[in-house]
């Protein structure tokens, strides 16, 4: 059984990667709540307990379901590569009531449904749509708020480093090696469909719309896919290196001879650059100032140890080839596509 997405040539030319923090926010509130979610989340989890208010998030948790249909127009794609979450939110609030009543209906009352809501909820999501949307928007602002955006530079440095790799393996091996390196429920085959694993039978054809690739540190173990109309086709799969996020490596210590050679502290710094990072991340986690980091970078890269490319507005560096070999230490991952910046 598997969800088969017939693309066609039109949509191999529109596909294109994405991170959404209003994504990231809703997935969120479904971990709080799924314990099949929860394995790499733990510490993250254990600060955010003492303040779970299950009453107040309630309503939005009566609409993401463990089994069943989730209402899109909680999470509608992001039109761009780097939405803001203000943005999301407002197209949000701009959903037609018409479709907003659609969605919760099936949500609340589908078939598709495991476990029907309790009766209560159910009756005051659909009493008033335009209330519950309102209402809706601003609790989702109250999540982004609580569990995400304090969390937010080092969450966007996963999902950007994941994009920078994903990117890479479509210049090395195309689009159907960046595909089913996604996730191990995706197959492709030579009739030009994308099957992913389910326990049911549907197919969808993009129409010509292509498909949107959106990582995330939340939807682990899972992968989801939006196809209903009027969507973008938005394939959603857990970014590389979720399992570090909470718990990063041990940073490795800079040879004494490279400590000699270039200093200590920015002997530490391109120690740190066997991975993508950001100034403001390798400041966080250096326990350095921006501007101190901004300087060996600076020379850093004027020697050619370190190379540099653009997310958005965050610029990211990783070590030179002569870089990794000065440390004697392997990458811990591909390196990111080159750029001009």
């Amino acid at each position: 059984m598997a969800v088969q997405l017939l693309v066609e040539t039109a949509d191999l030319l529109k596909c294109r990667f994405a991170r959404s923090p209003l994504w990231e926010t809703v997935a969120a509130v479904r971990t709080l709540a799924d314990p099949r979610r929860q394995a790499y989340h733990q510490p993250w989890l254990r600060k955010l307990r003492p303040e779970l208010d299950e009453e107040q998030l309630a309503p939005l948790l009566a609409l993401l379901p463990r089994a069943g249909y989730t209402p899109d127009f909680l999470t509608p794609p992001p039109t761009g590569p780097l939405a803001e979450i203000e943005d999301e939110l407002a197209r949000v609030a701009r959903t037609p009531l018409t479709h907003v009543r659609r969605e919760l209906h099936r949500c609340l009352h589908g078939a598709e449904r495991a476990t029907p809501p309790l009766p209560e909820i159910a009756e005051r999501l659909l009493a008033d749509p335009a209330r519950t949307l309102a209402r809706l928007v601003t609790l989702i602002r109250s999540c982004w708020n609580w569990l995400i955006a304090p969390q937010w530079p080092q969450l966007r440095d996963l999902l950007d480093a994941d994009i920078a790799v994903r990117s890479r393996q479509l210049a090395e091996g195309g689009l159907l090696r960046t595909l089913t390196e996604l996730h191990p429920t995706l197959t492709w085959n030579e009739l030009g469909a994308l099957h992913i694993a389910a326990p049911h039978q549907t197919r969808h054809p993009l129409g010509g719309q292509g498909l949107l690739l959106l990582p995330s540190a939340f939807v682990w173990p899972a992968l989801t896919v939006v196809v209903e109309a009027p969507w973008q086709p938005t394939l959603i799969y857990p970014a590389r290196g979720v399992g570090d996020l909470w718990h990063p490596s041990p940073r490795p210590s800079a040879p004494r001879s490279l400590q000699r050679l270039i200093g200590r502290t920015r002997a530490g710094v391109l120690t740190s650059l066997r991975r993508p990072a950001s100034t403001s991340s390798l400041a966080r986690d250096l326990g350095l100032s921006p501007a101190t980091v901004s300087g060996h970078l600076t020379a850093l890269r004027d020697a050619d140890l370190v190379t540099r490319y653009r997310v958005g507005r965050t610029v990211y560096y990783v070590s030179s080839p002569l870089g990794t070999a000065l440390t004697g230490l392997p990458p811990t991952h591909p390196t990111p596509p080159d750029t001009h910046s």
